[in-house]
């Protein structure tokens, strides 16, 4: 099996370089997922475009459904990644493991995100009316439902670049589940 590597900056086009330039000063480092996305010309830029597209989603909201894919999908990576970013936005530890846990005991608004999020990721977008009743009766507009699959979507690209790649995870790897 032909292993994937972490390109590095000298290993990328003259645009993937530029983009790990400004990932290294926002960040102070390139993180590897990122960097995988450089083999392709054009993947990285993408990537990030669609990470850092409006939404009508909150920063919580978005780390909501980014765990709670990651966790379905059994991604170490993205659950590393986003439990660093879900501190970031606020949350307590407790509170991650209980978004990964898909009980969300302590929003009502975010449990109904996250089993709607759990459902569609589960099922490959084919939910129940439940699920969808469920997420419109704790106040969520159609507008959003599509900004949710959105990230939905840019979730599962991740999930499955570490999962095809296996590159090394450079956050503090996730707690396991109790």
């Amino acid at each position: 099996m032909q292993a994937f590597n972490v390109p590095t900056r000298d290993d990328v086009s003259a645009n993937n370089a530029a983009i790990f330039d400004q990932l290294q000063k926002m960040l102070g480092f390139v993180p590897n997922l990122y960097a995988t996305f450089a083999h392709s010309e054009t993947a990285l830029e993408t990537y990030l475009a669609l990470q850092n597209a409006k939404s009508s989603l909150k920063p919580k909201e978005r780390e909501v459904v980014n765990l709670v894919v990651s966790q379905v999908n059994g991604c170490q990576y993205c659950l590393a990644a986003h439990t660093a970013l879900a501190k970031m936005v606020g949350f307590t530890d407790d509170q991650v493991m209980s978004i990964r846990k898909v009980h969300v005991d302590f929003d009502p608004r975010l449990d109904a995100l996250a089993k709607f999020v759990a459902e569609v990721t589960e099922k490959r977008g084919y939910v129940s009316d439940a699920a969808k009743d469920a997420l419109f009766a704790a106040g969520w507009s159609h507008g959003q439902v599509v900004d949710i699959l959105i990230v939905v979507g840019d979730k599962i690209i991740s999930n499955y670049l570490h999962a095809v790649t296996q590159i090394p995870i450079d956050f503090p790897k996730a707690p396991a589940l109790a």
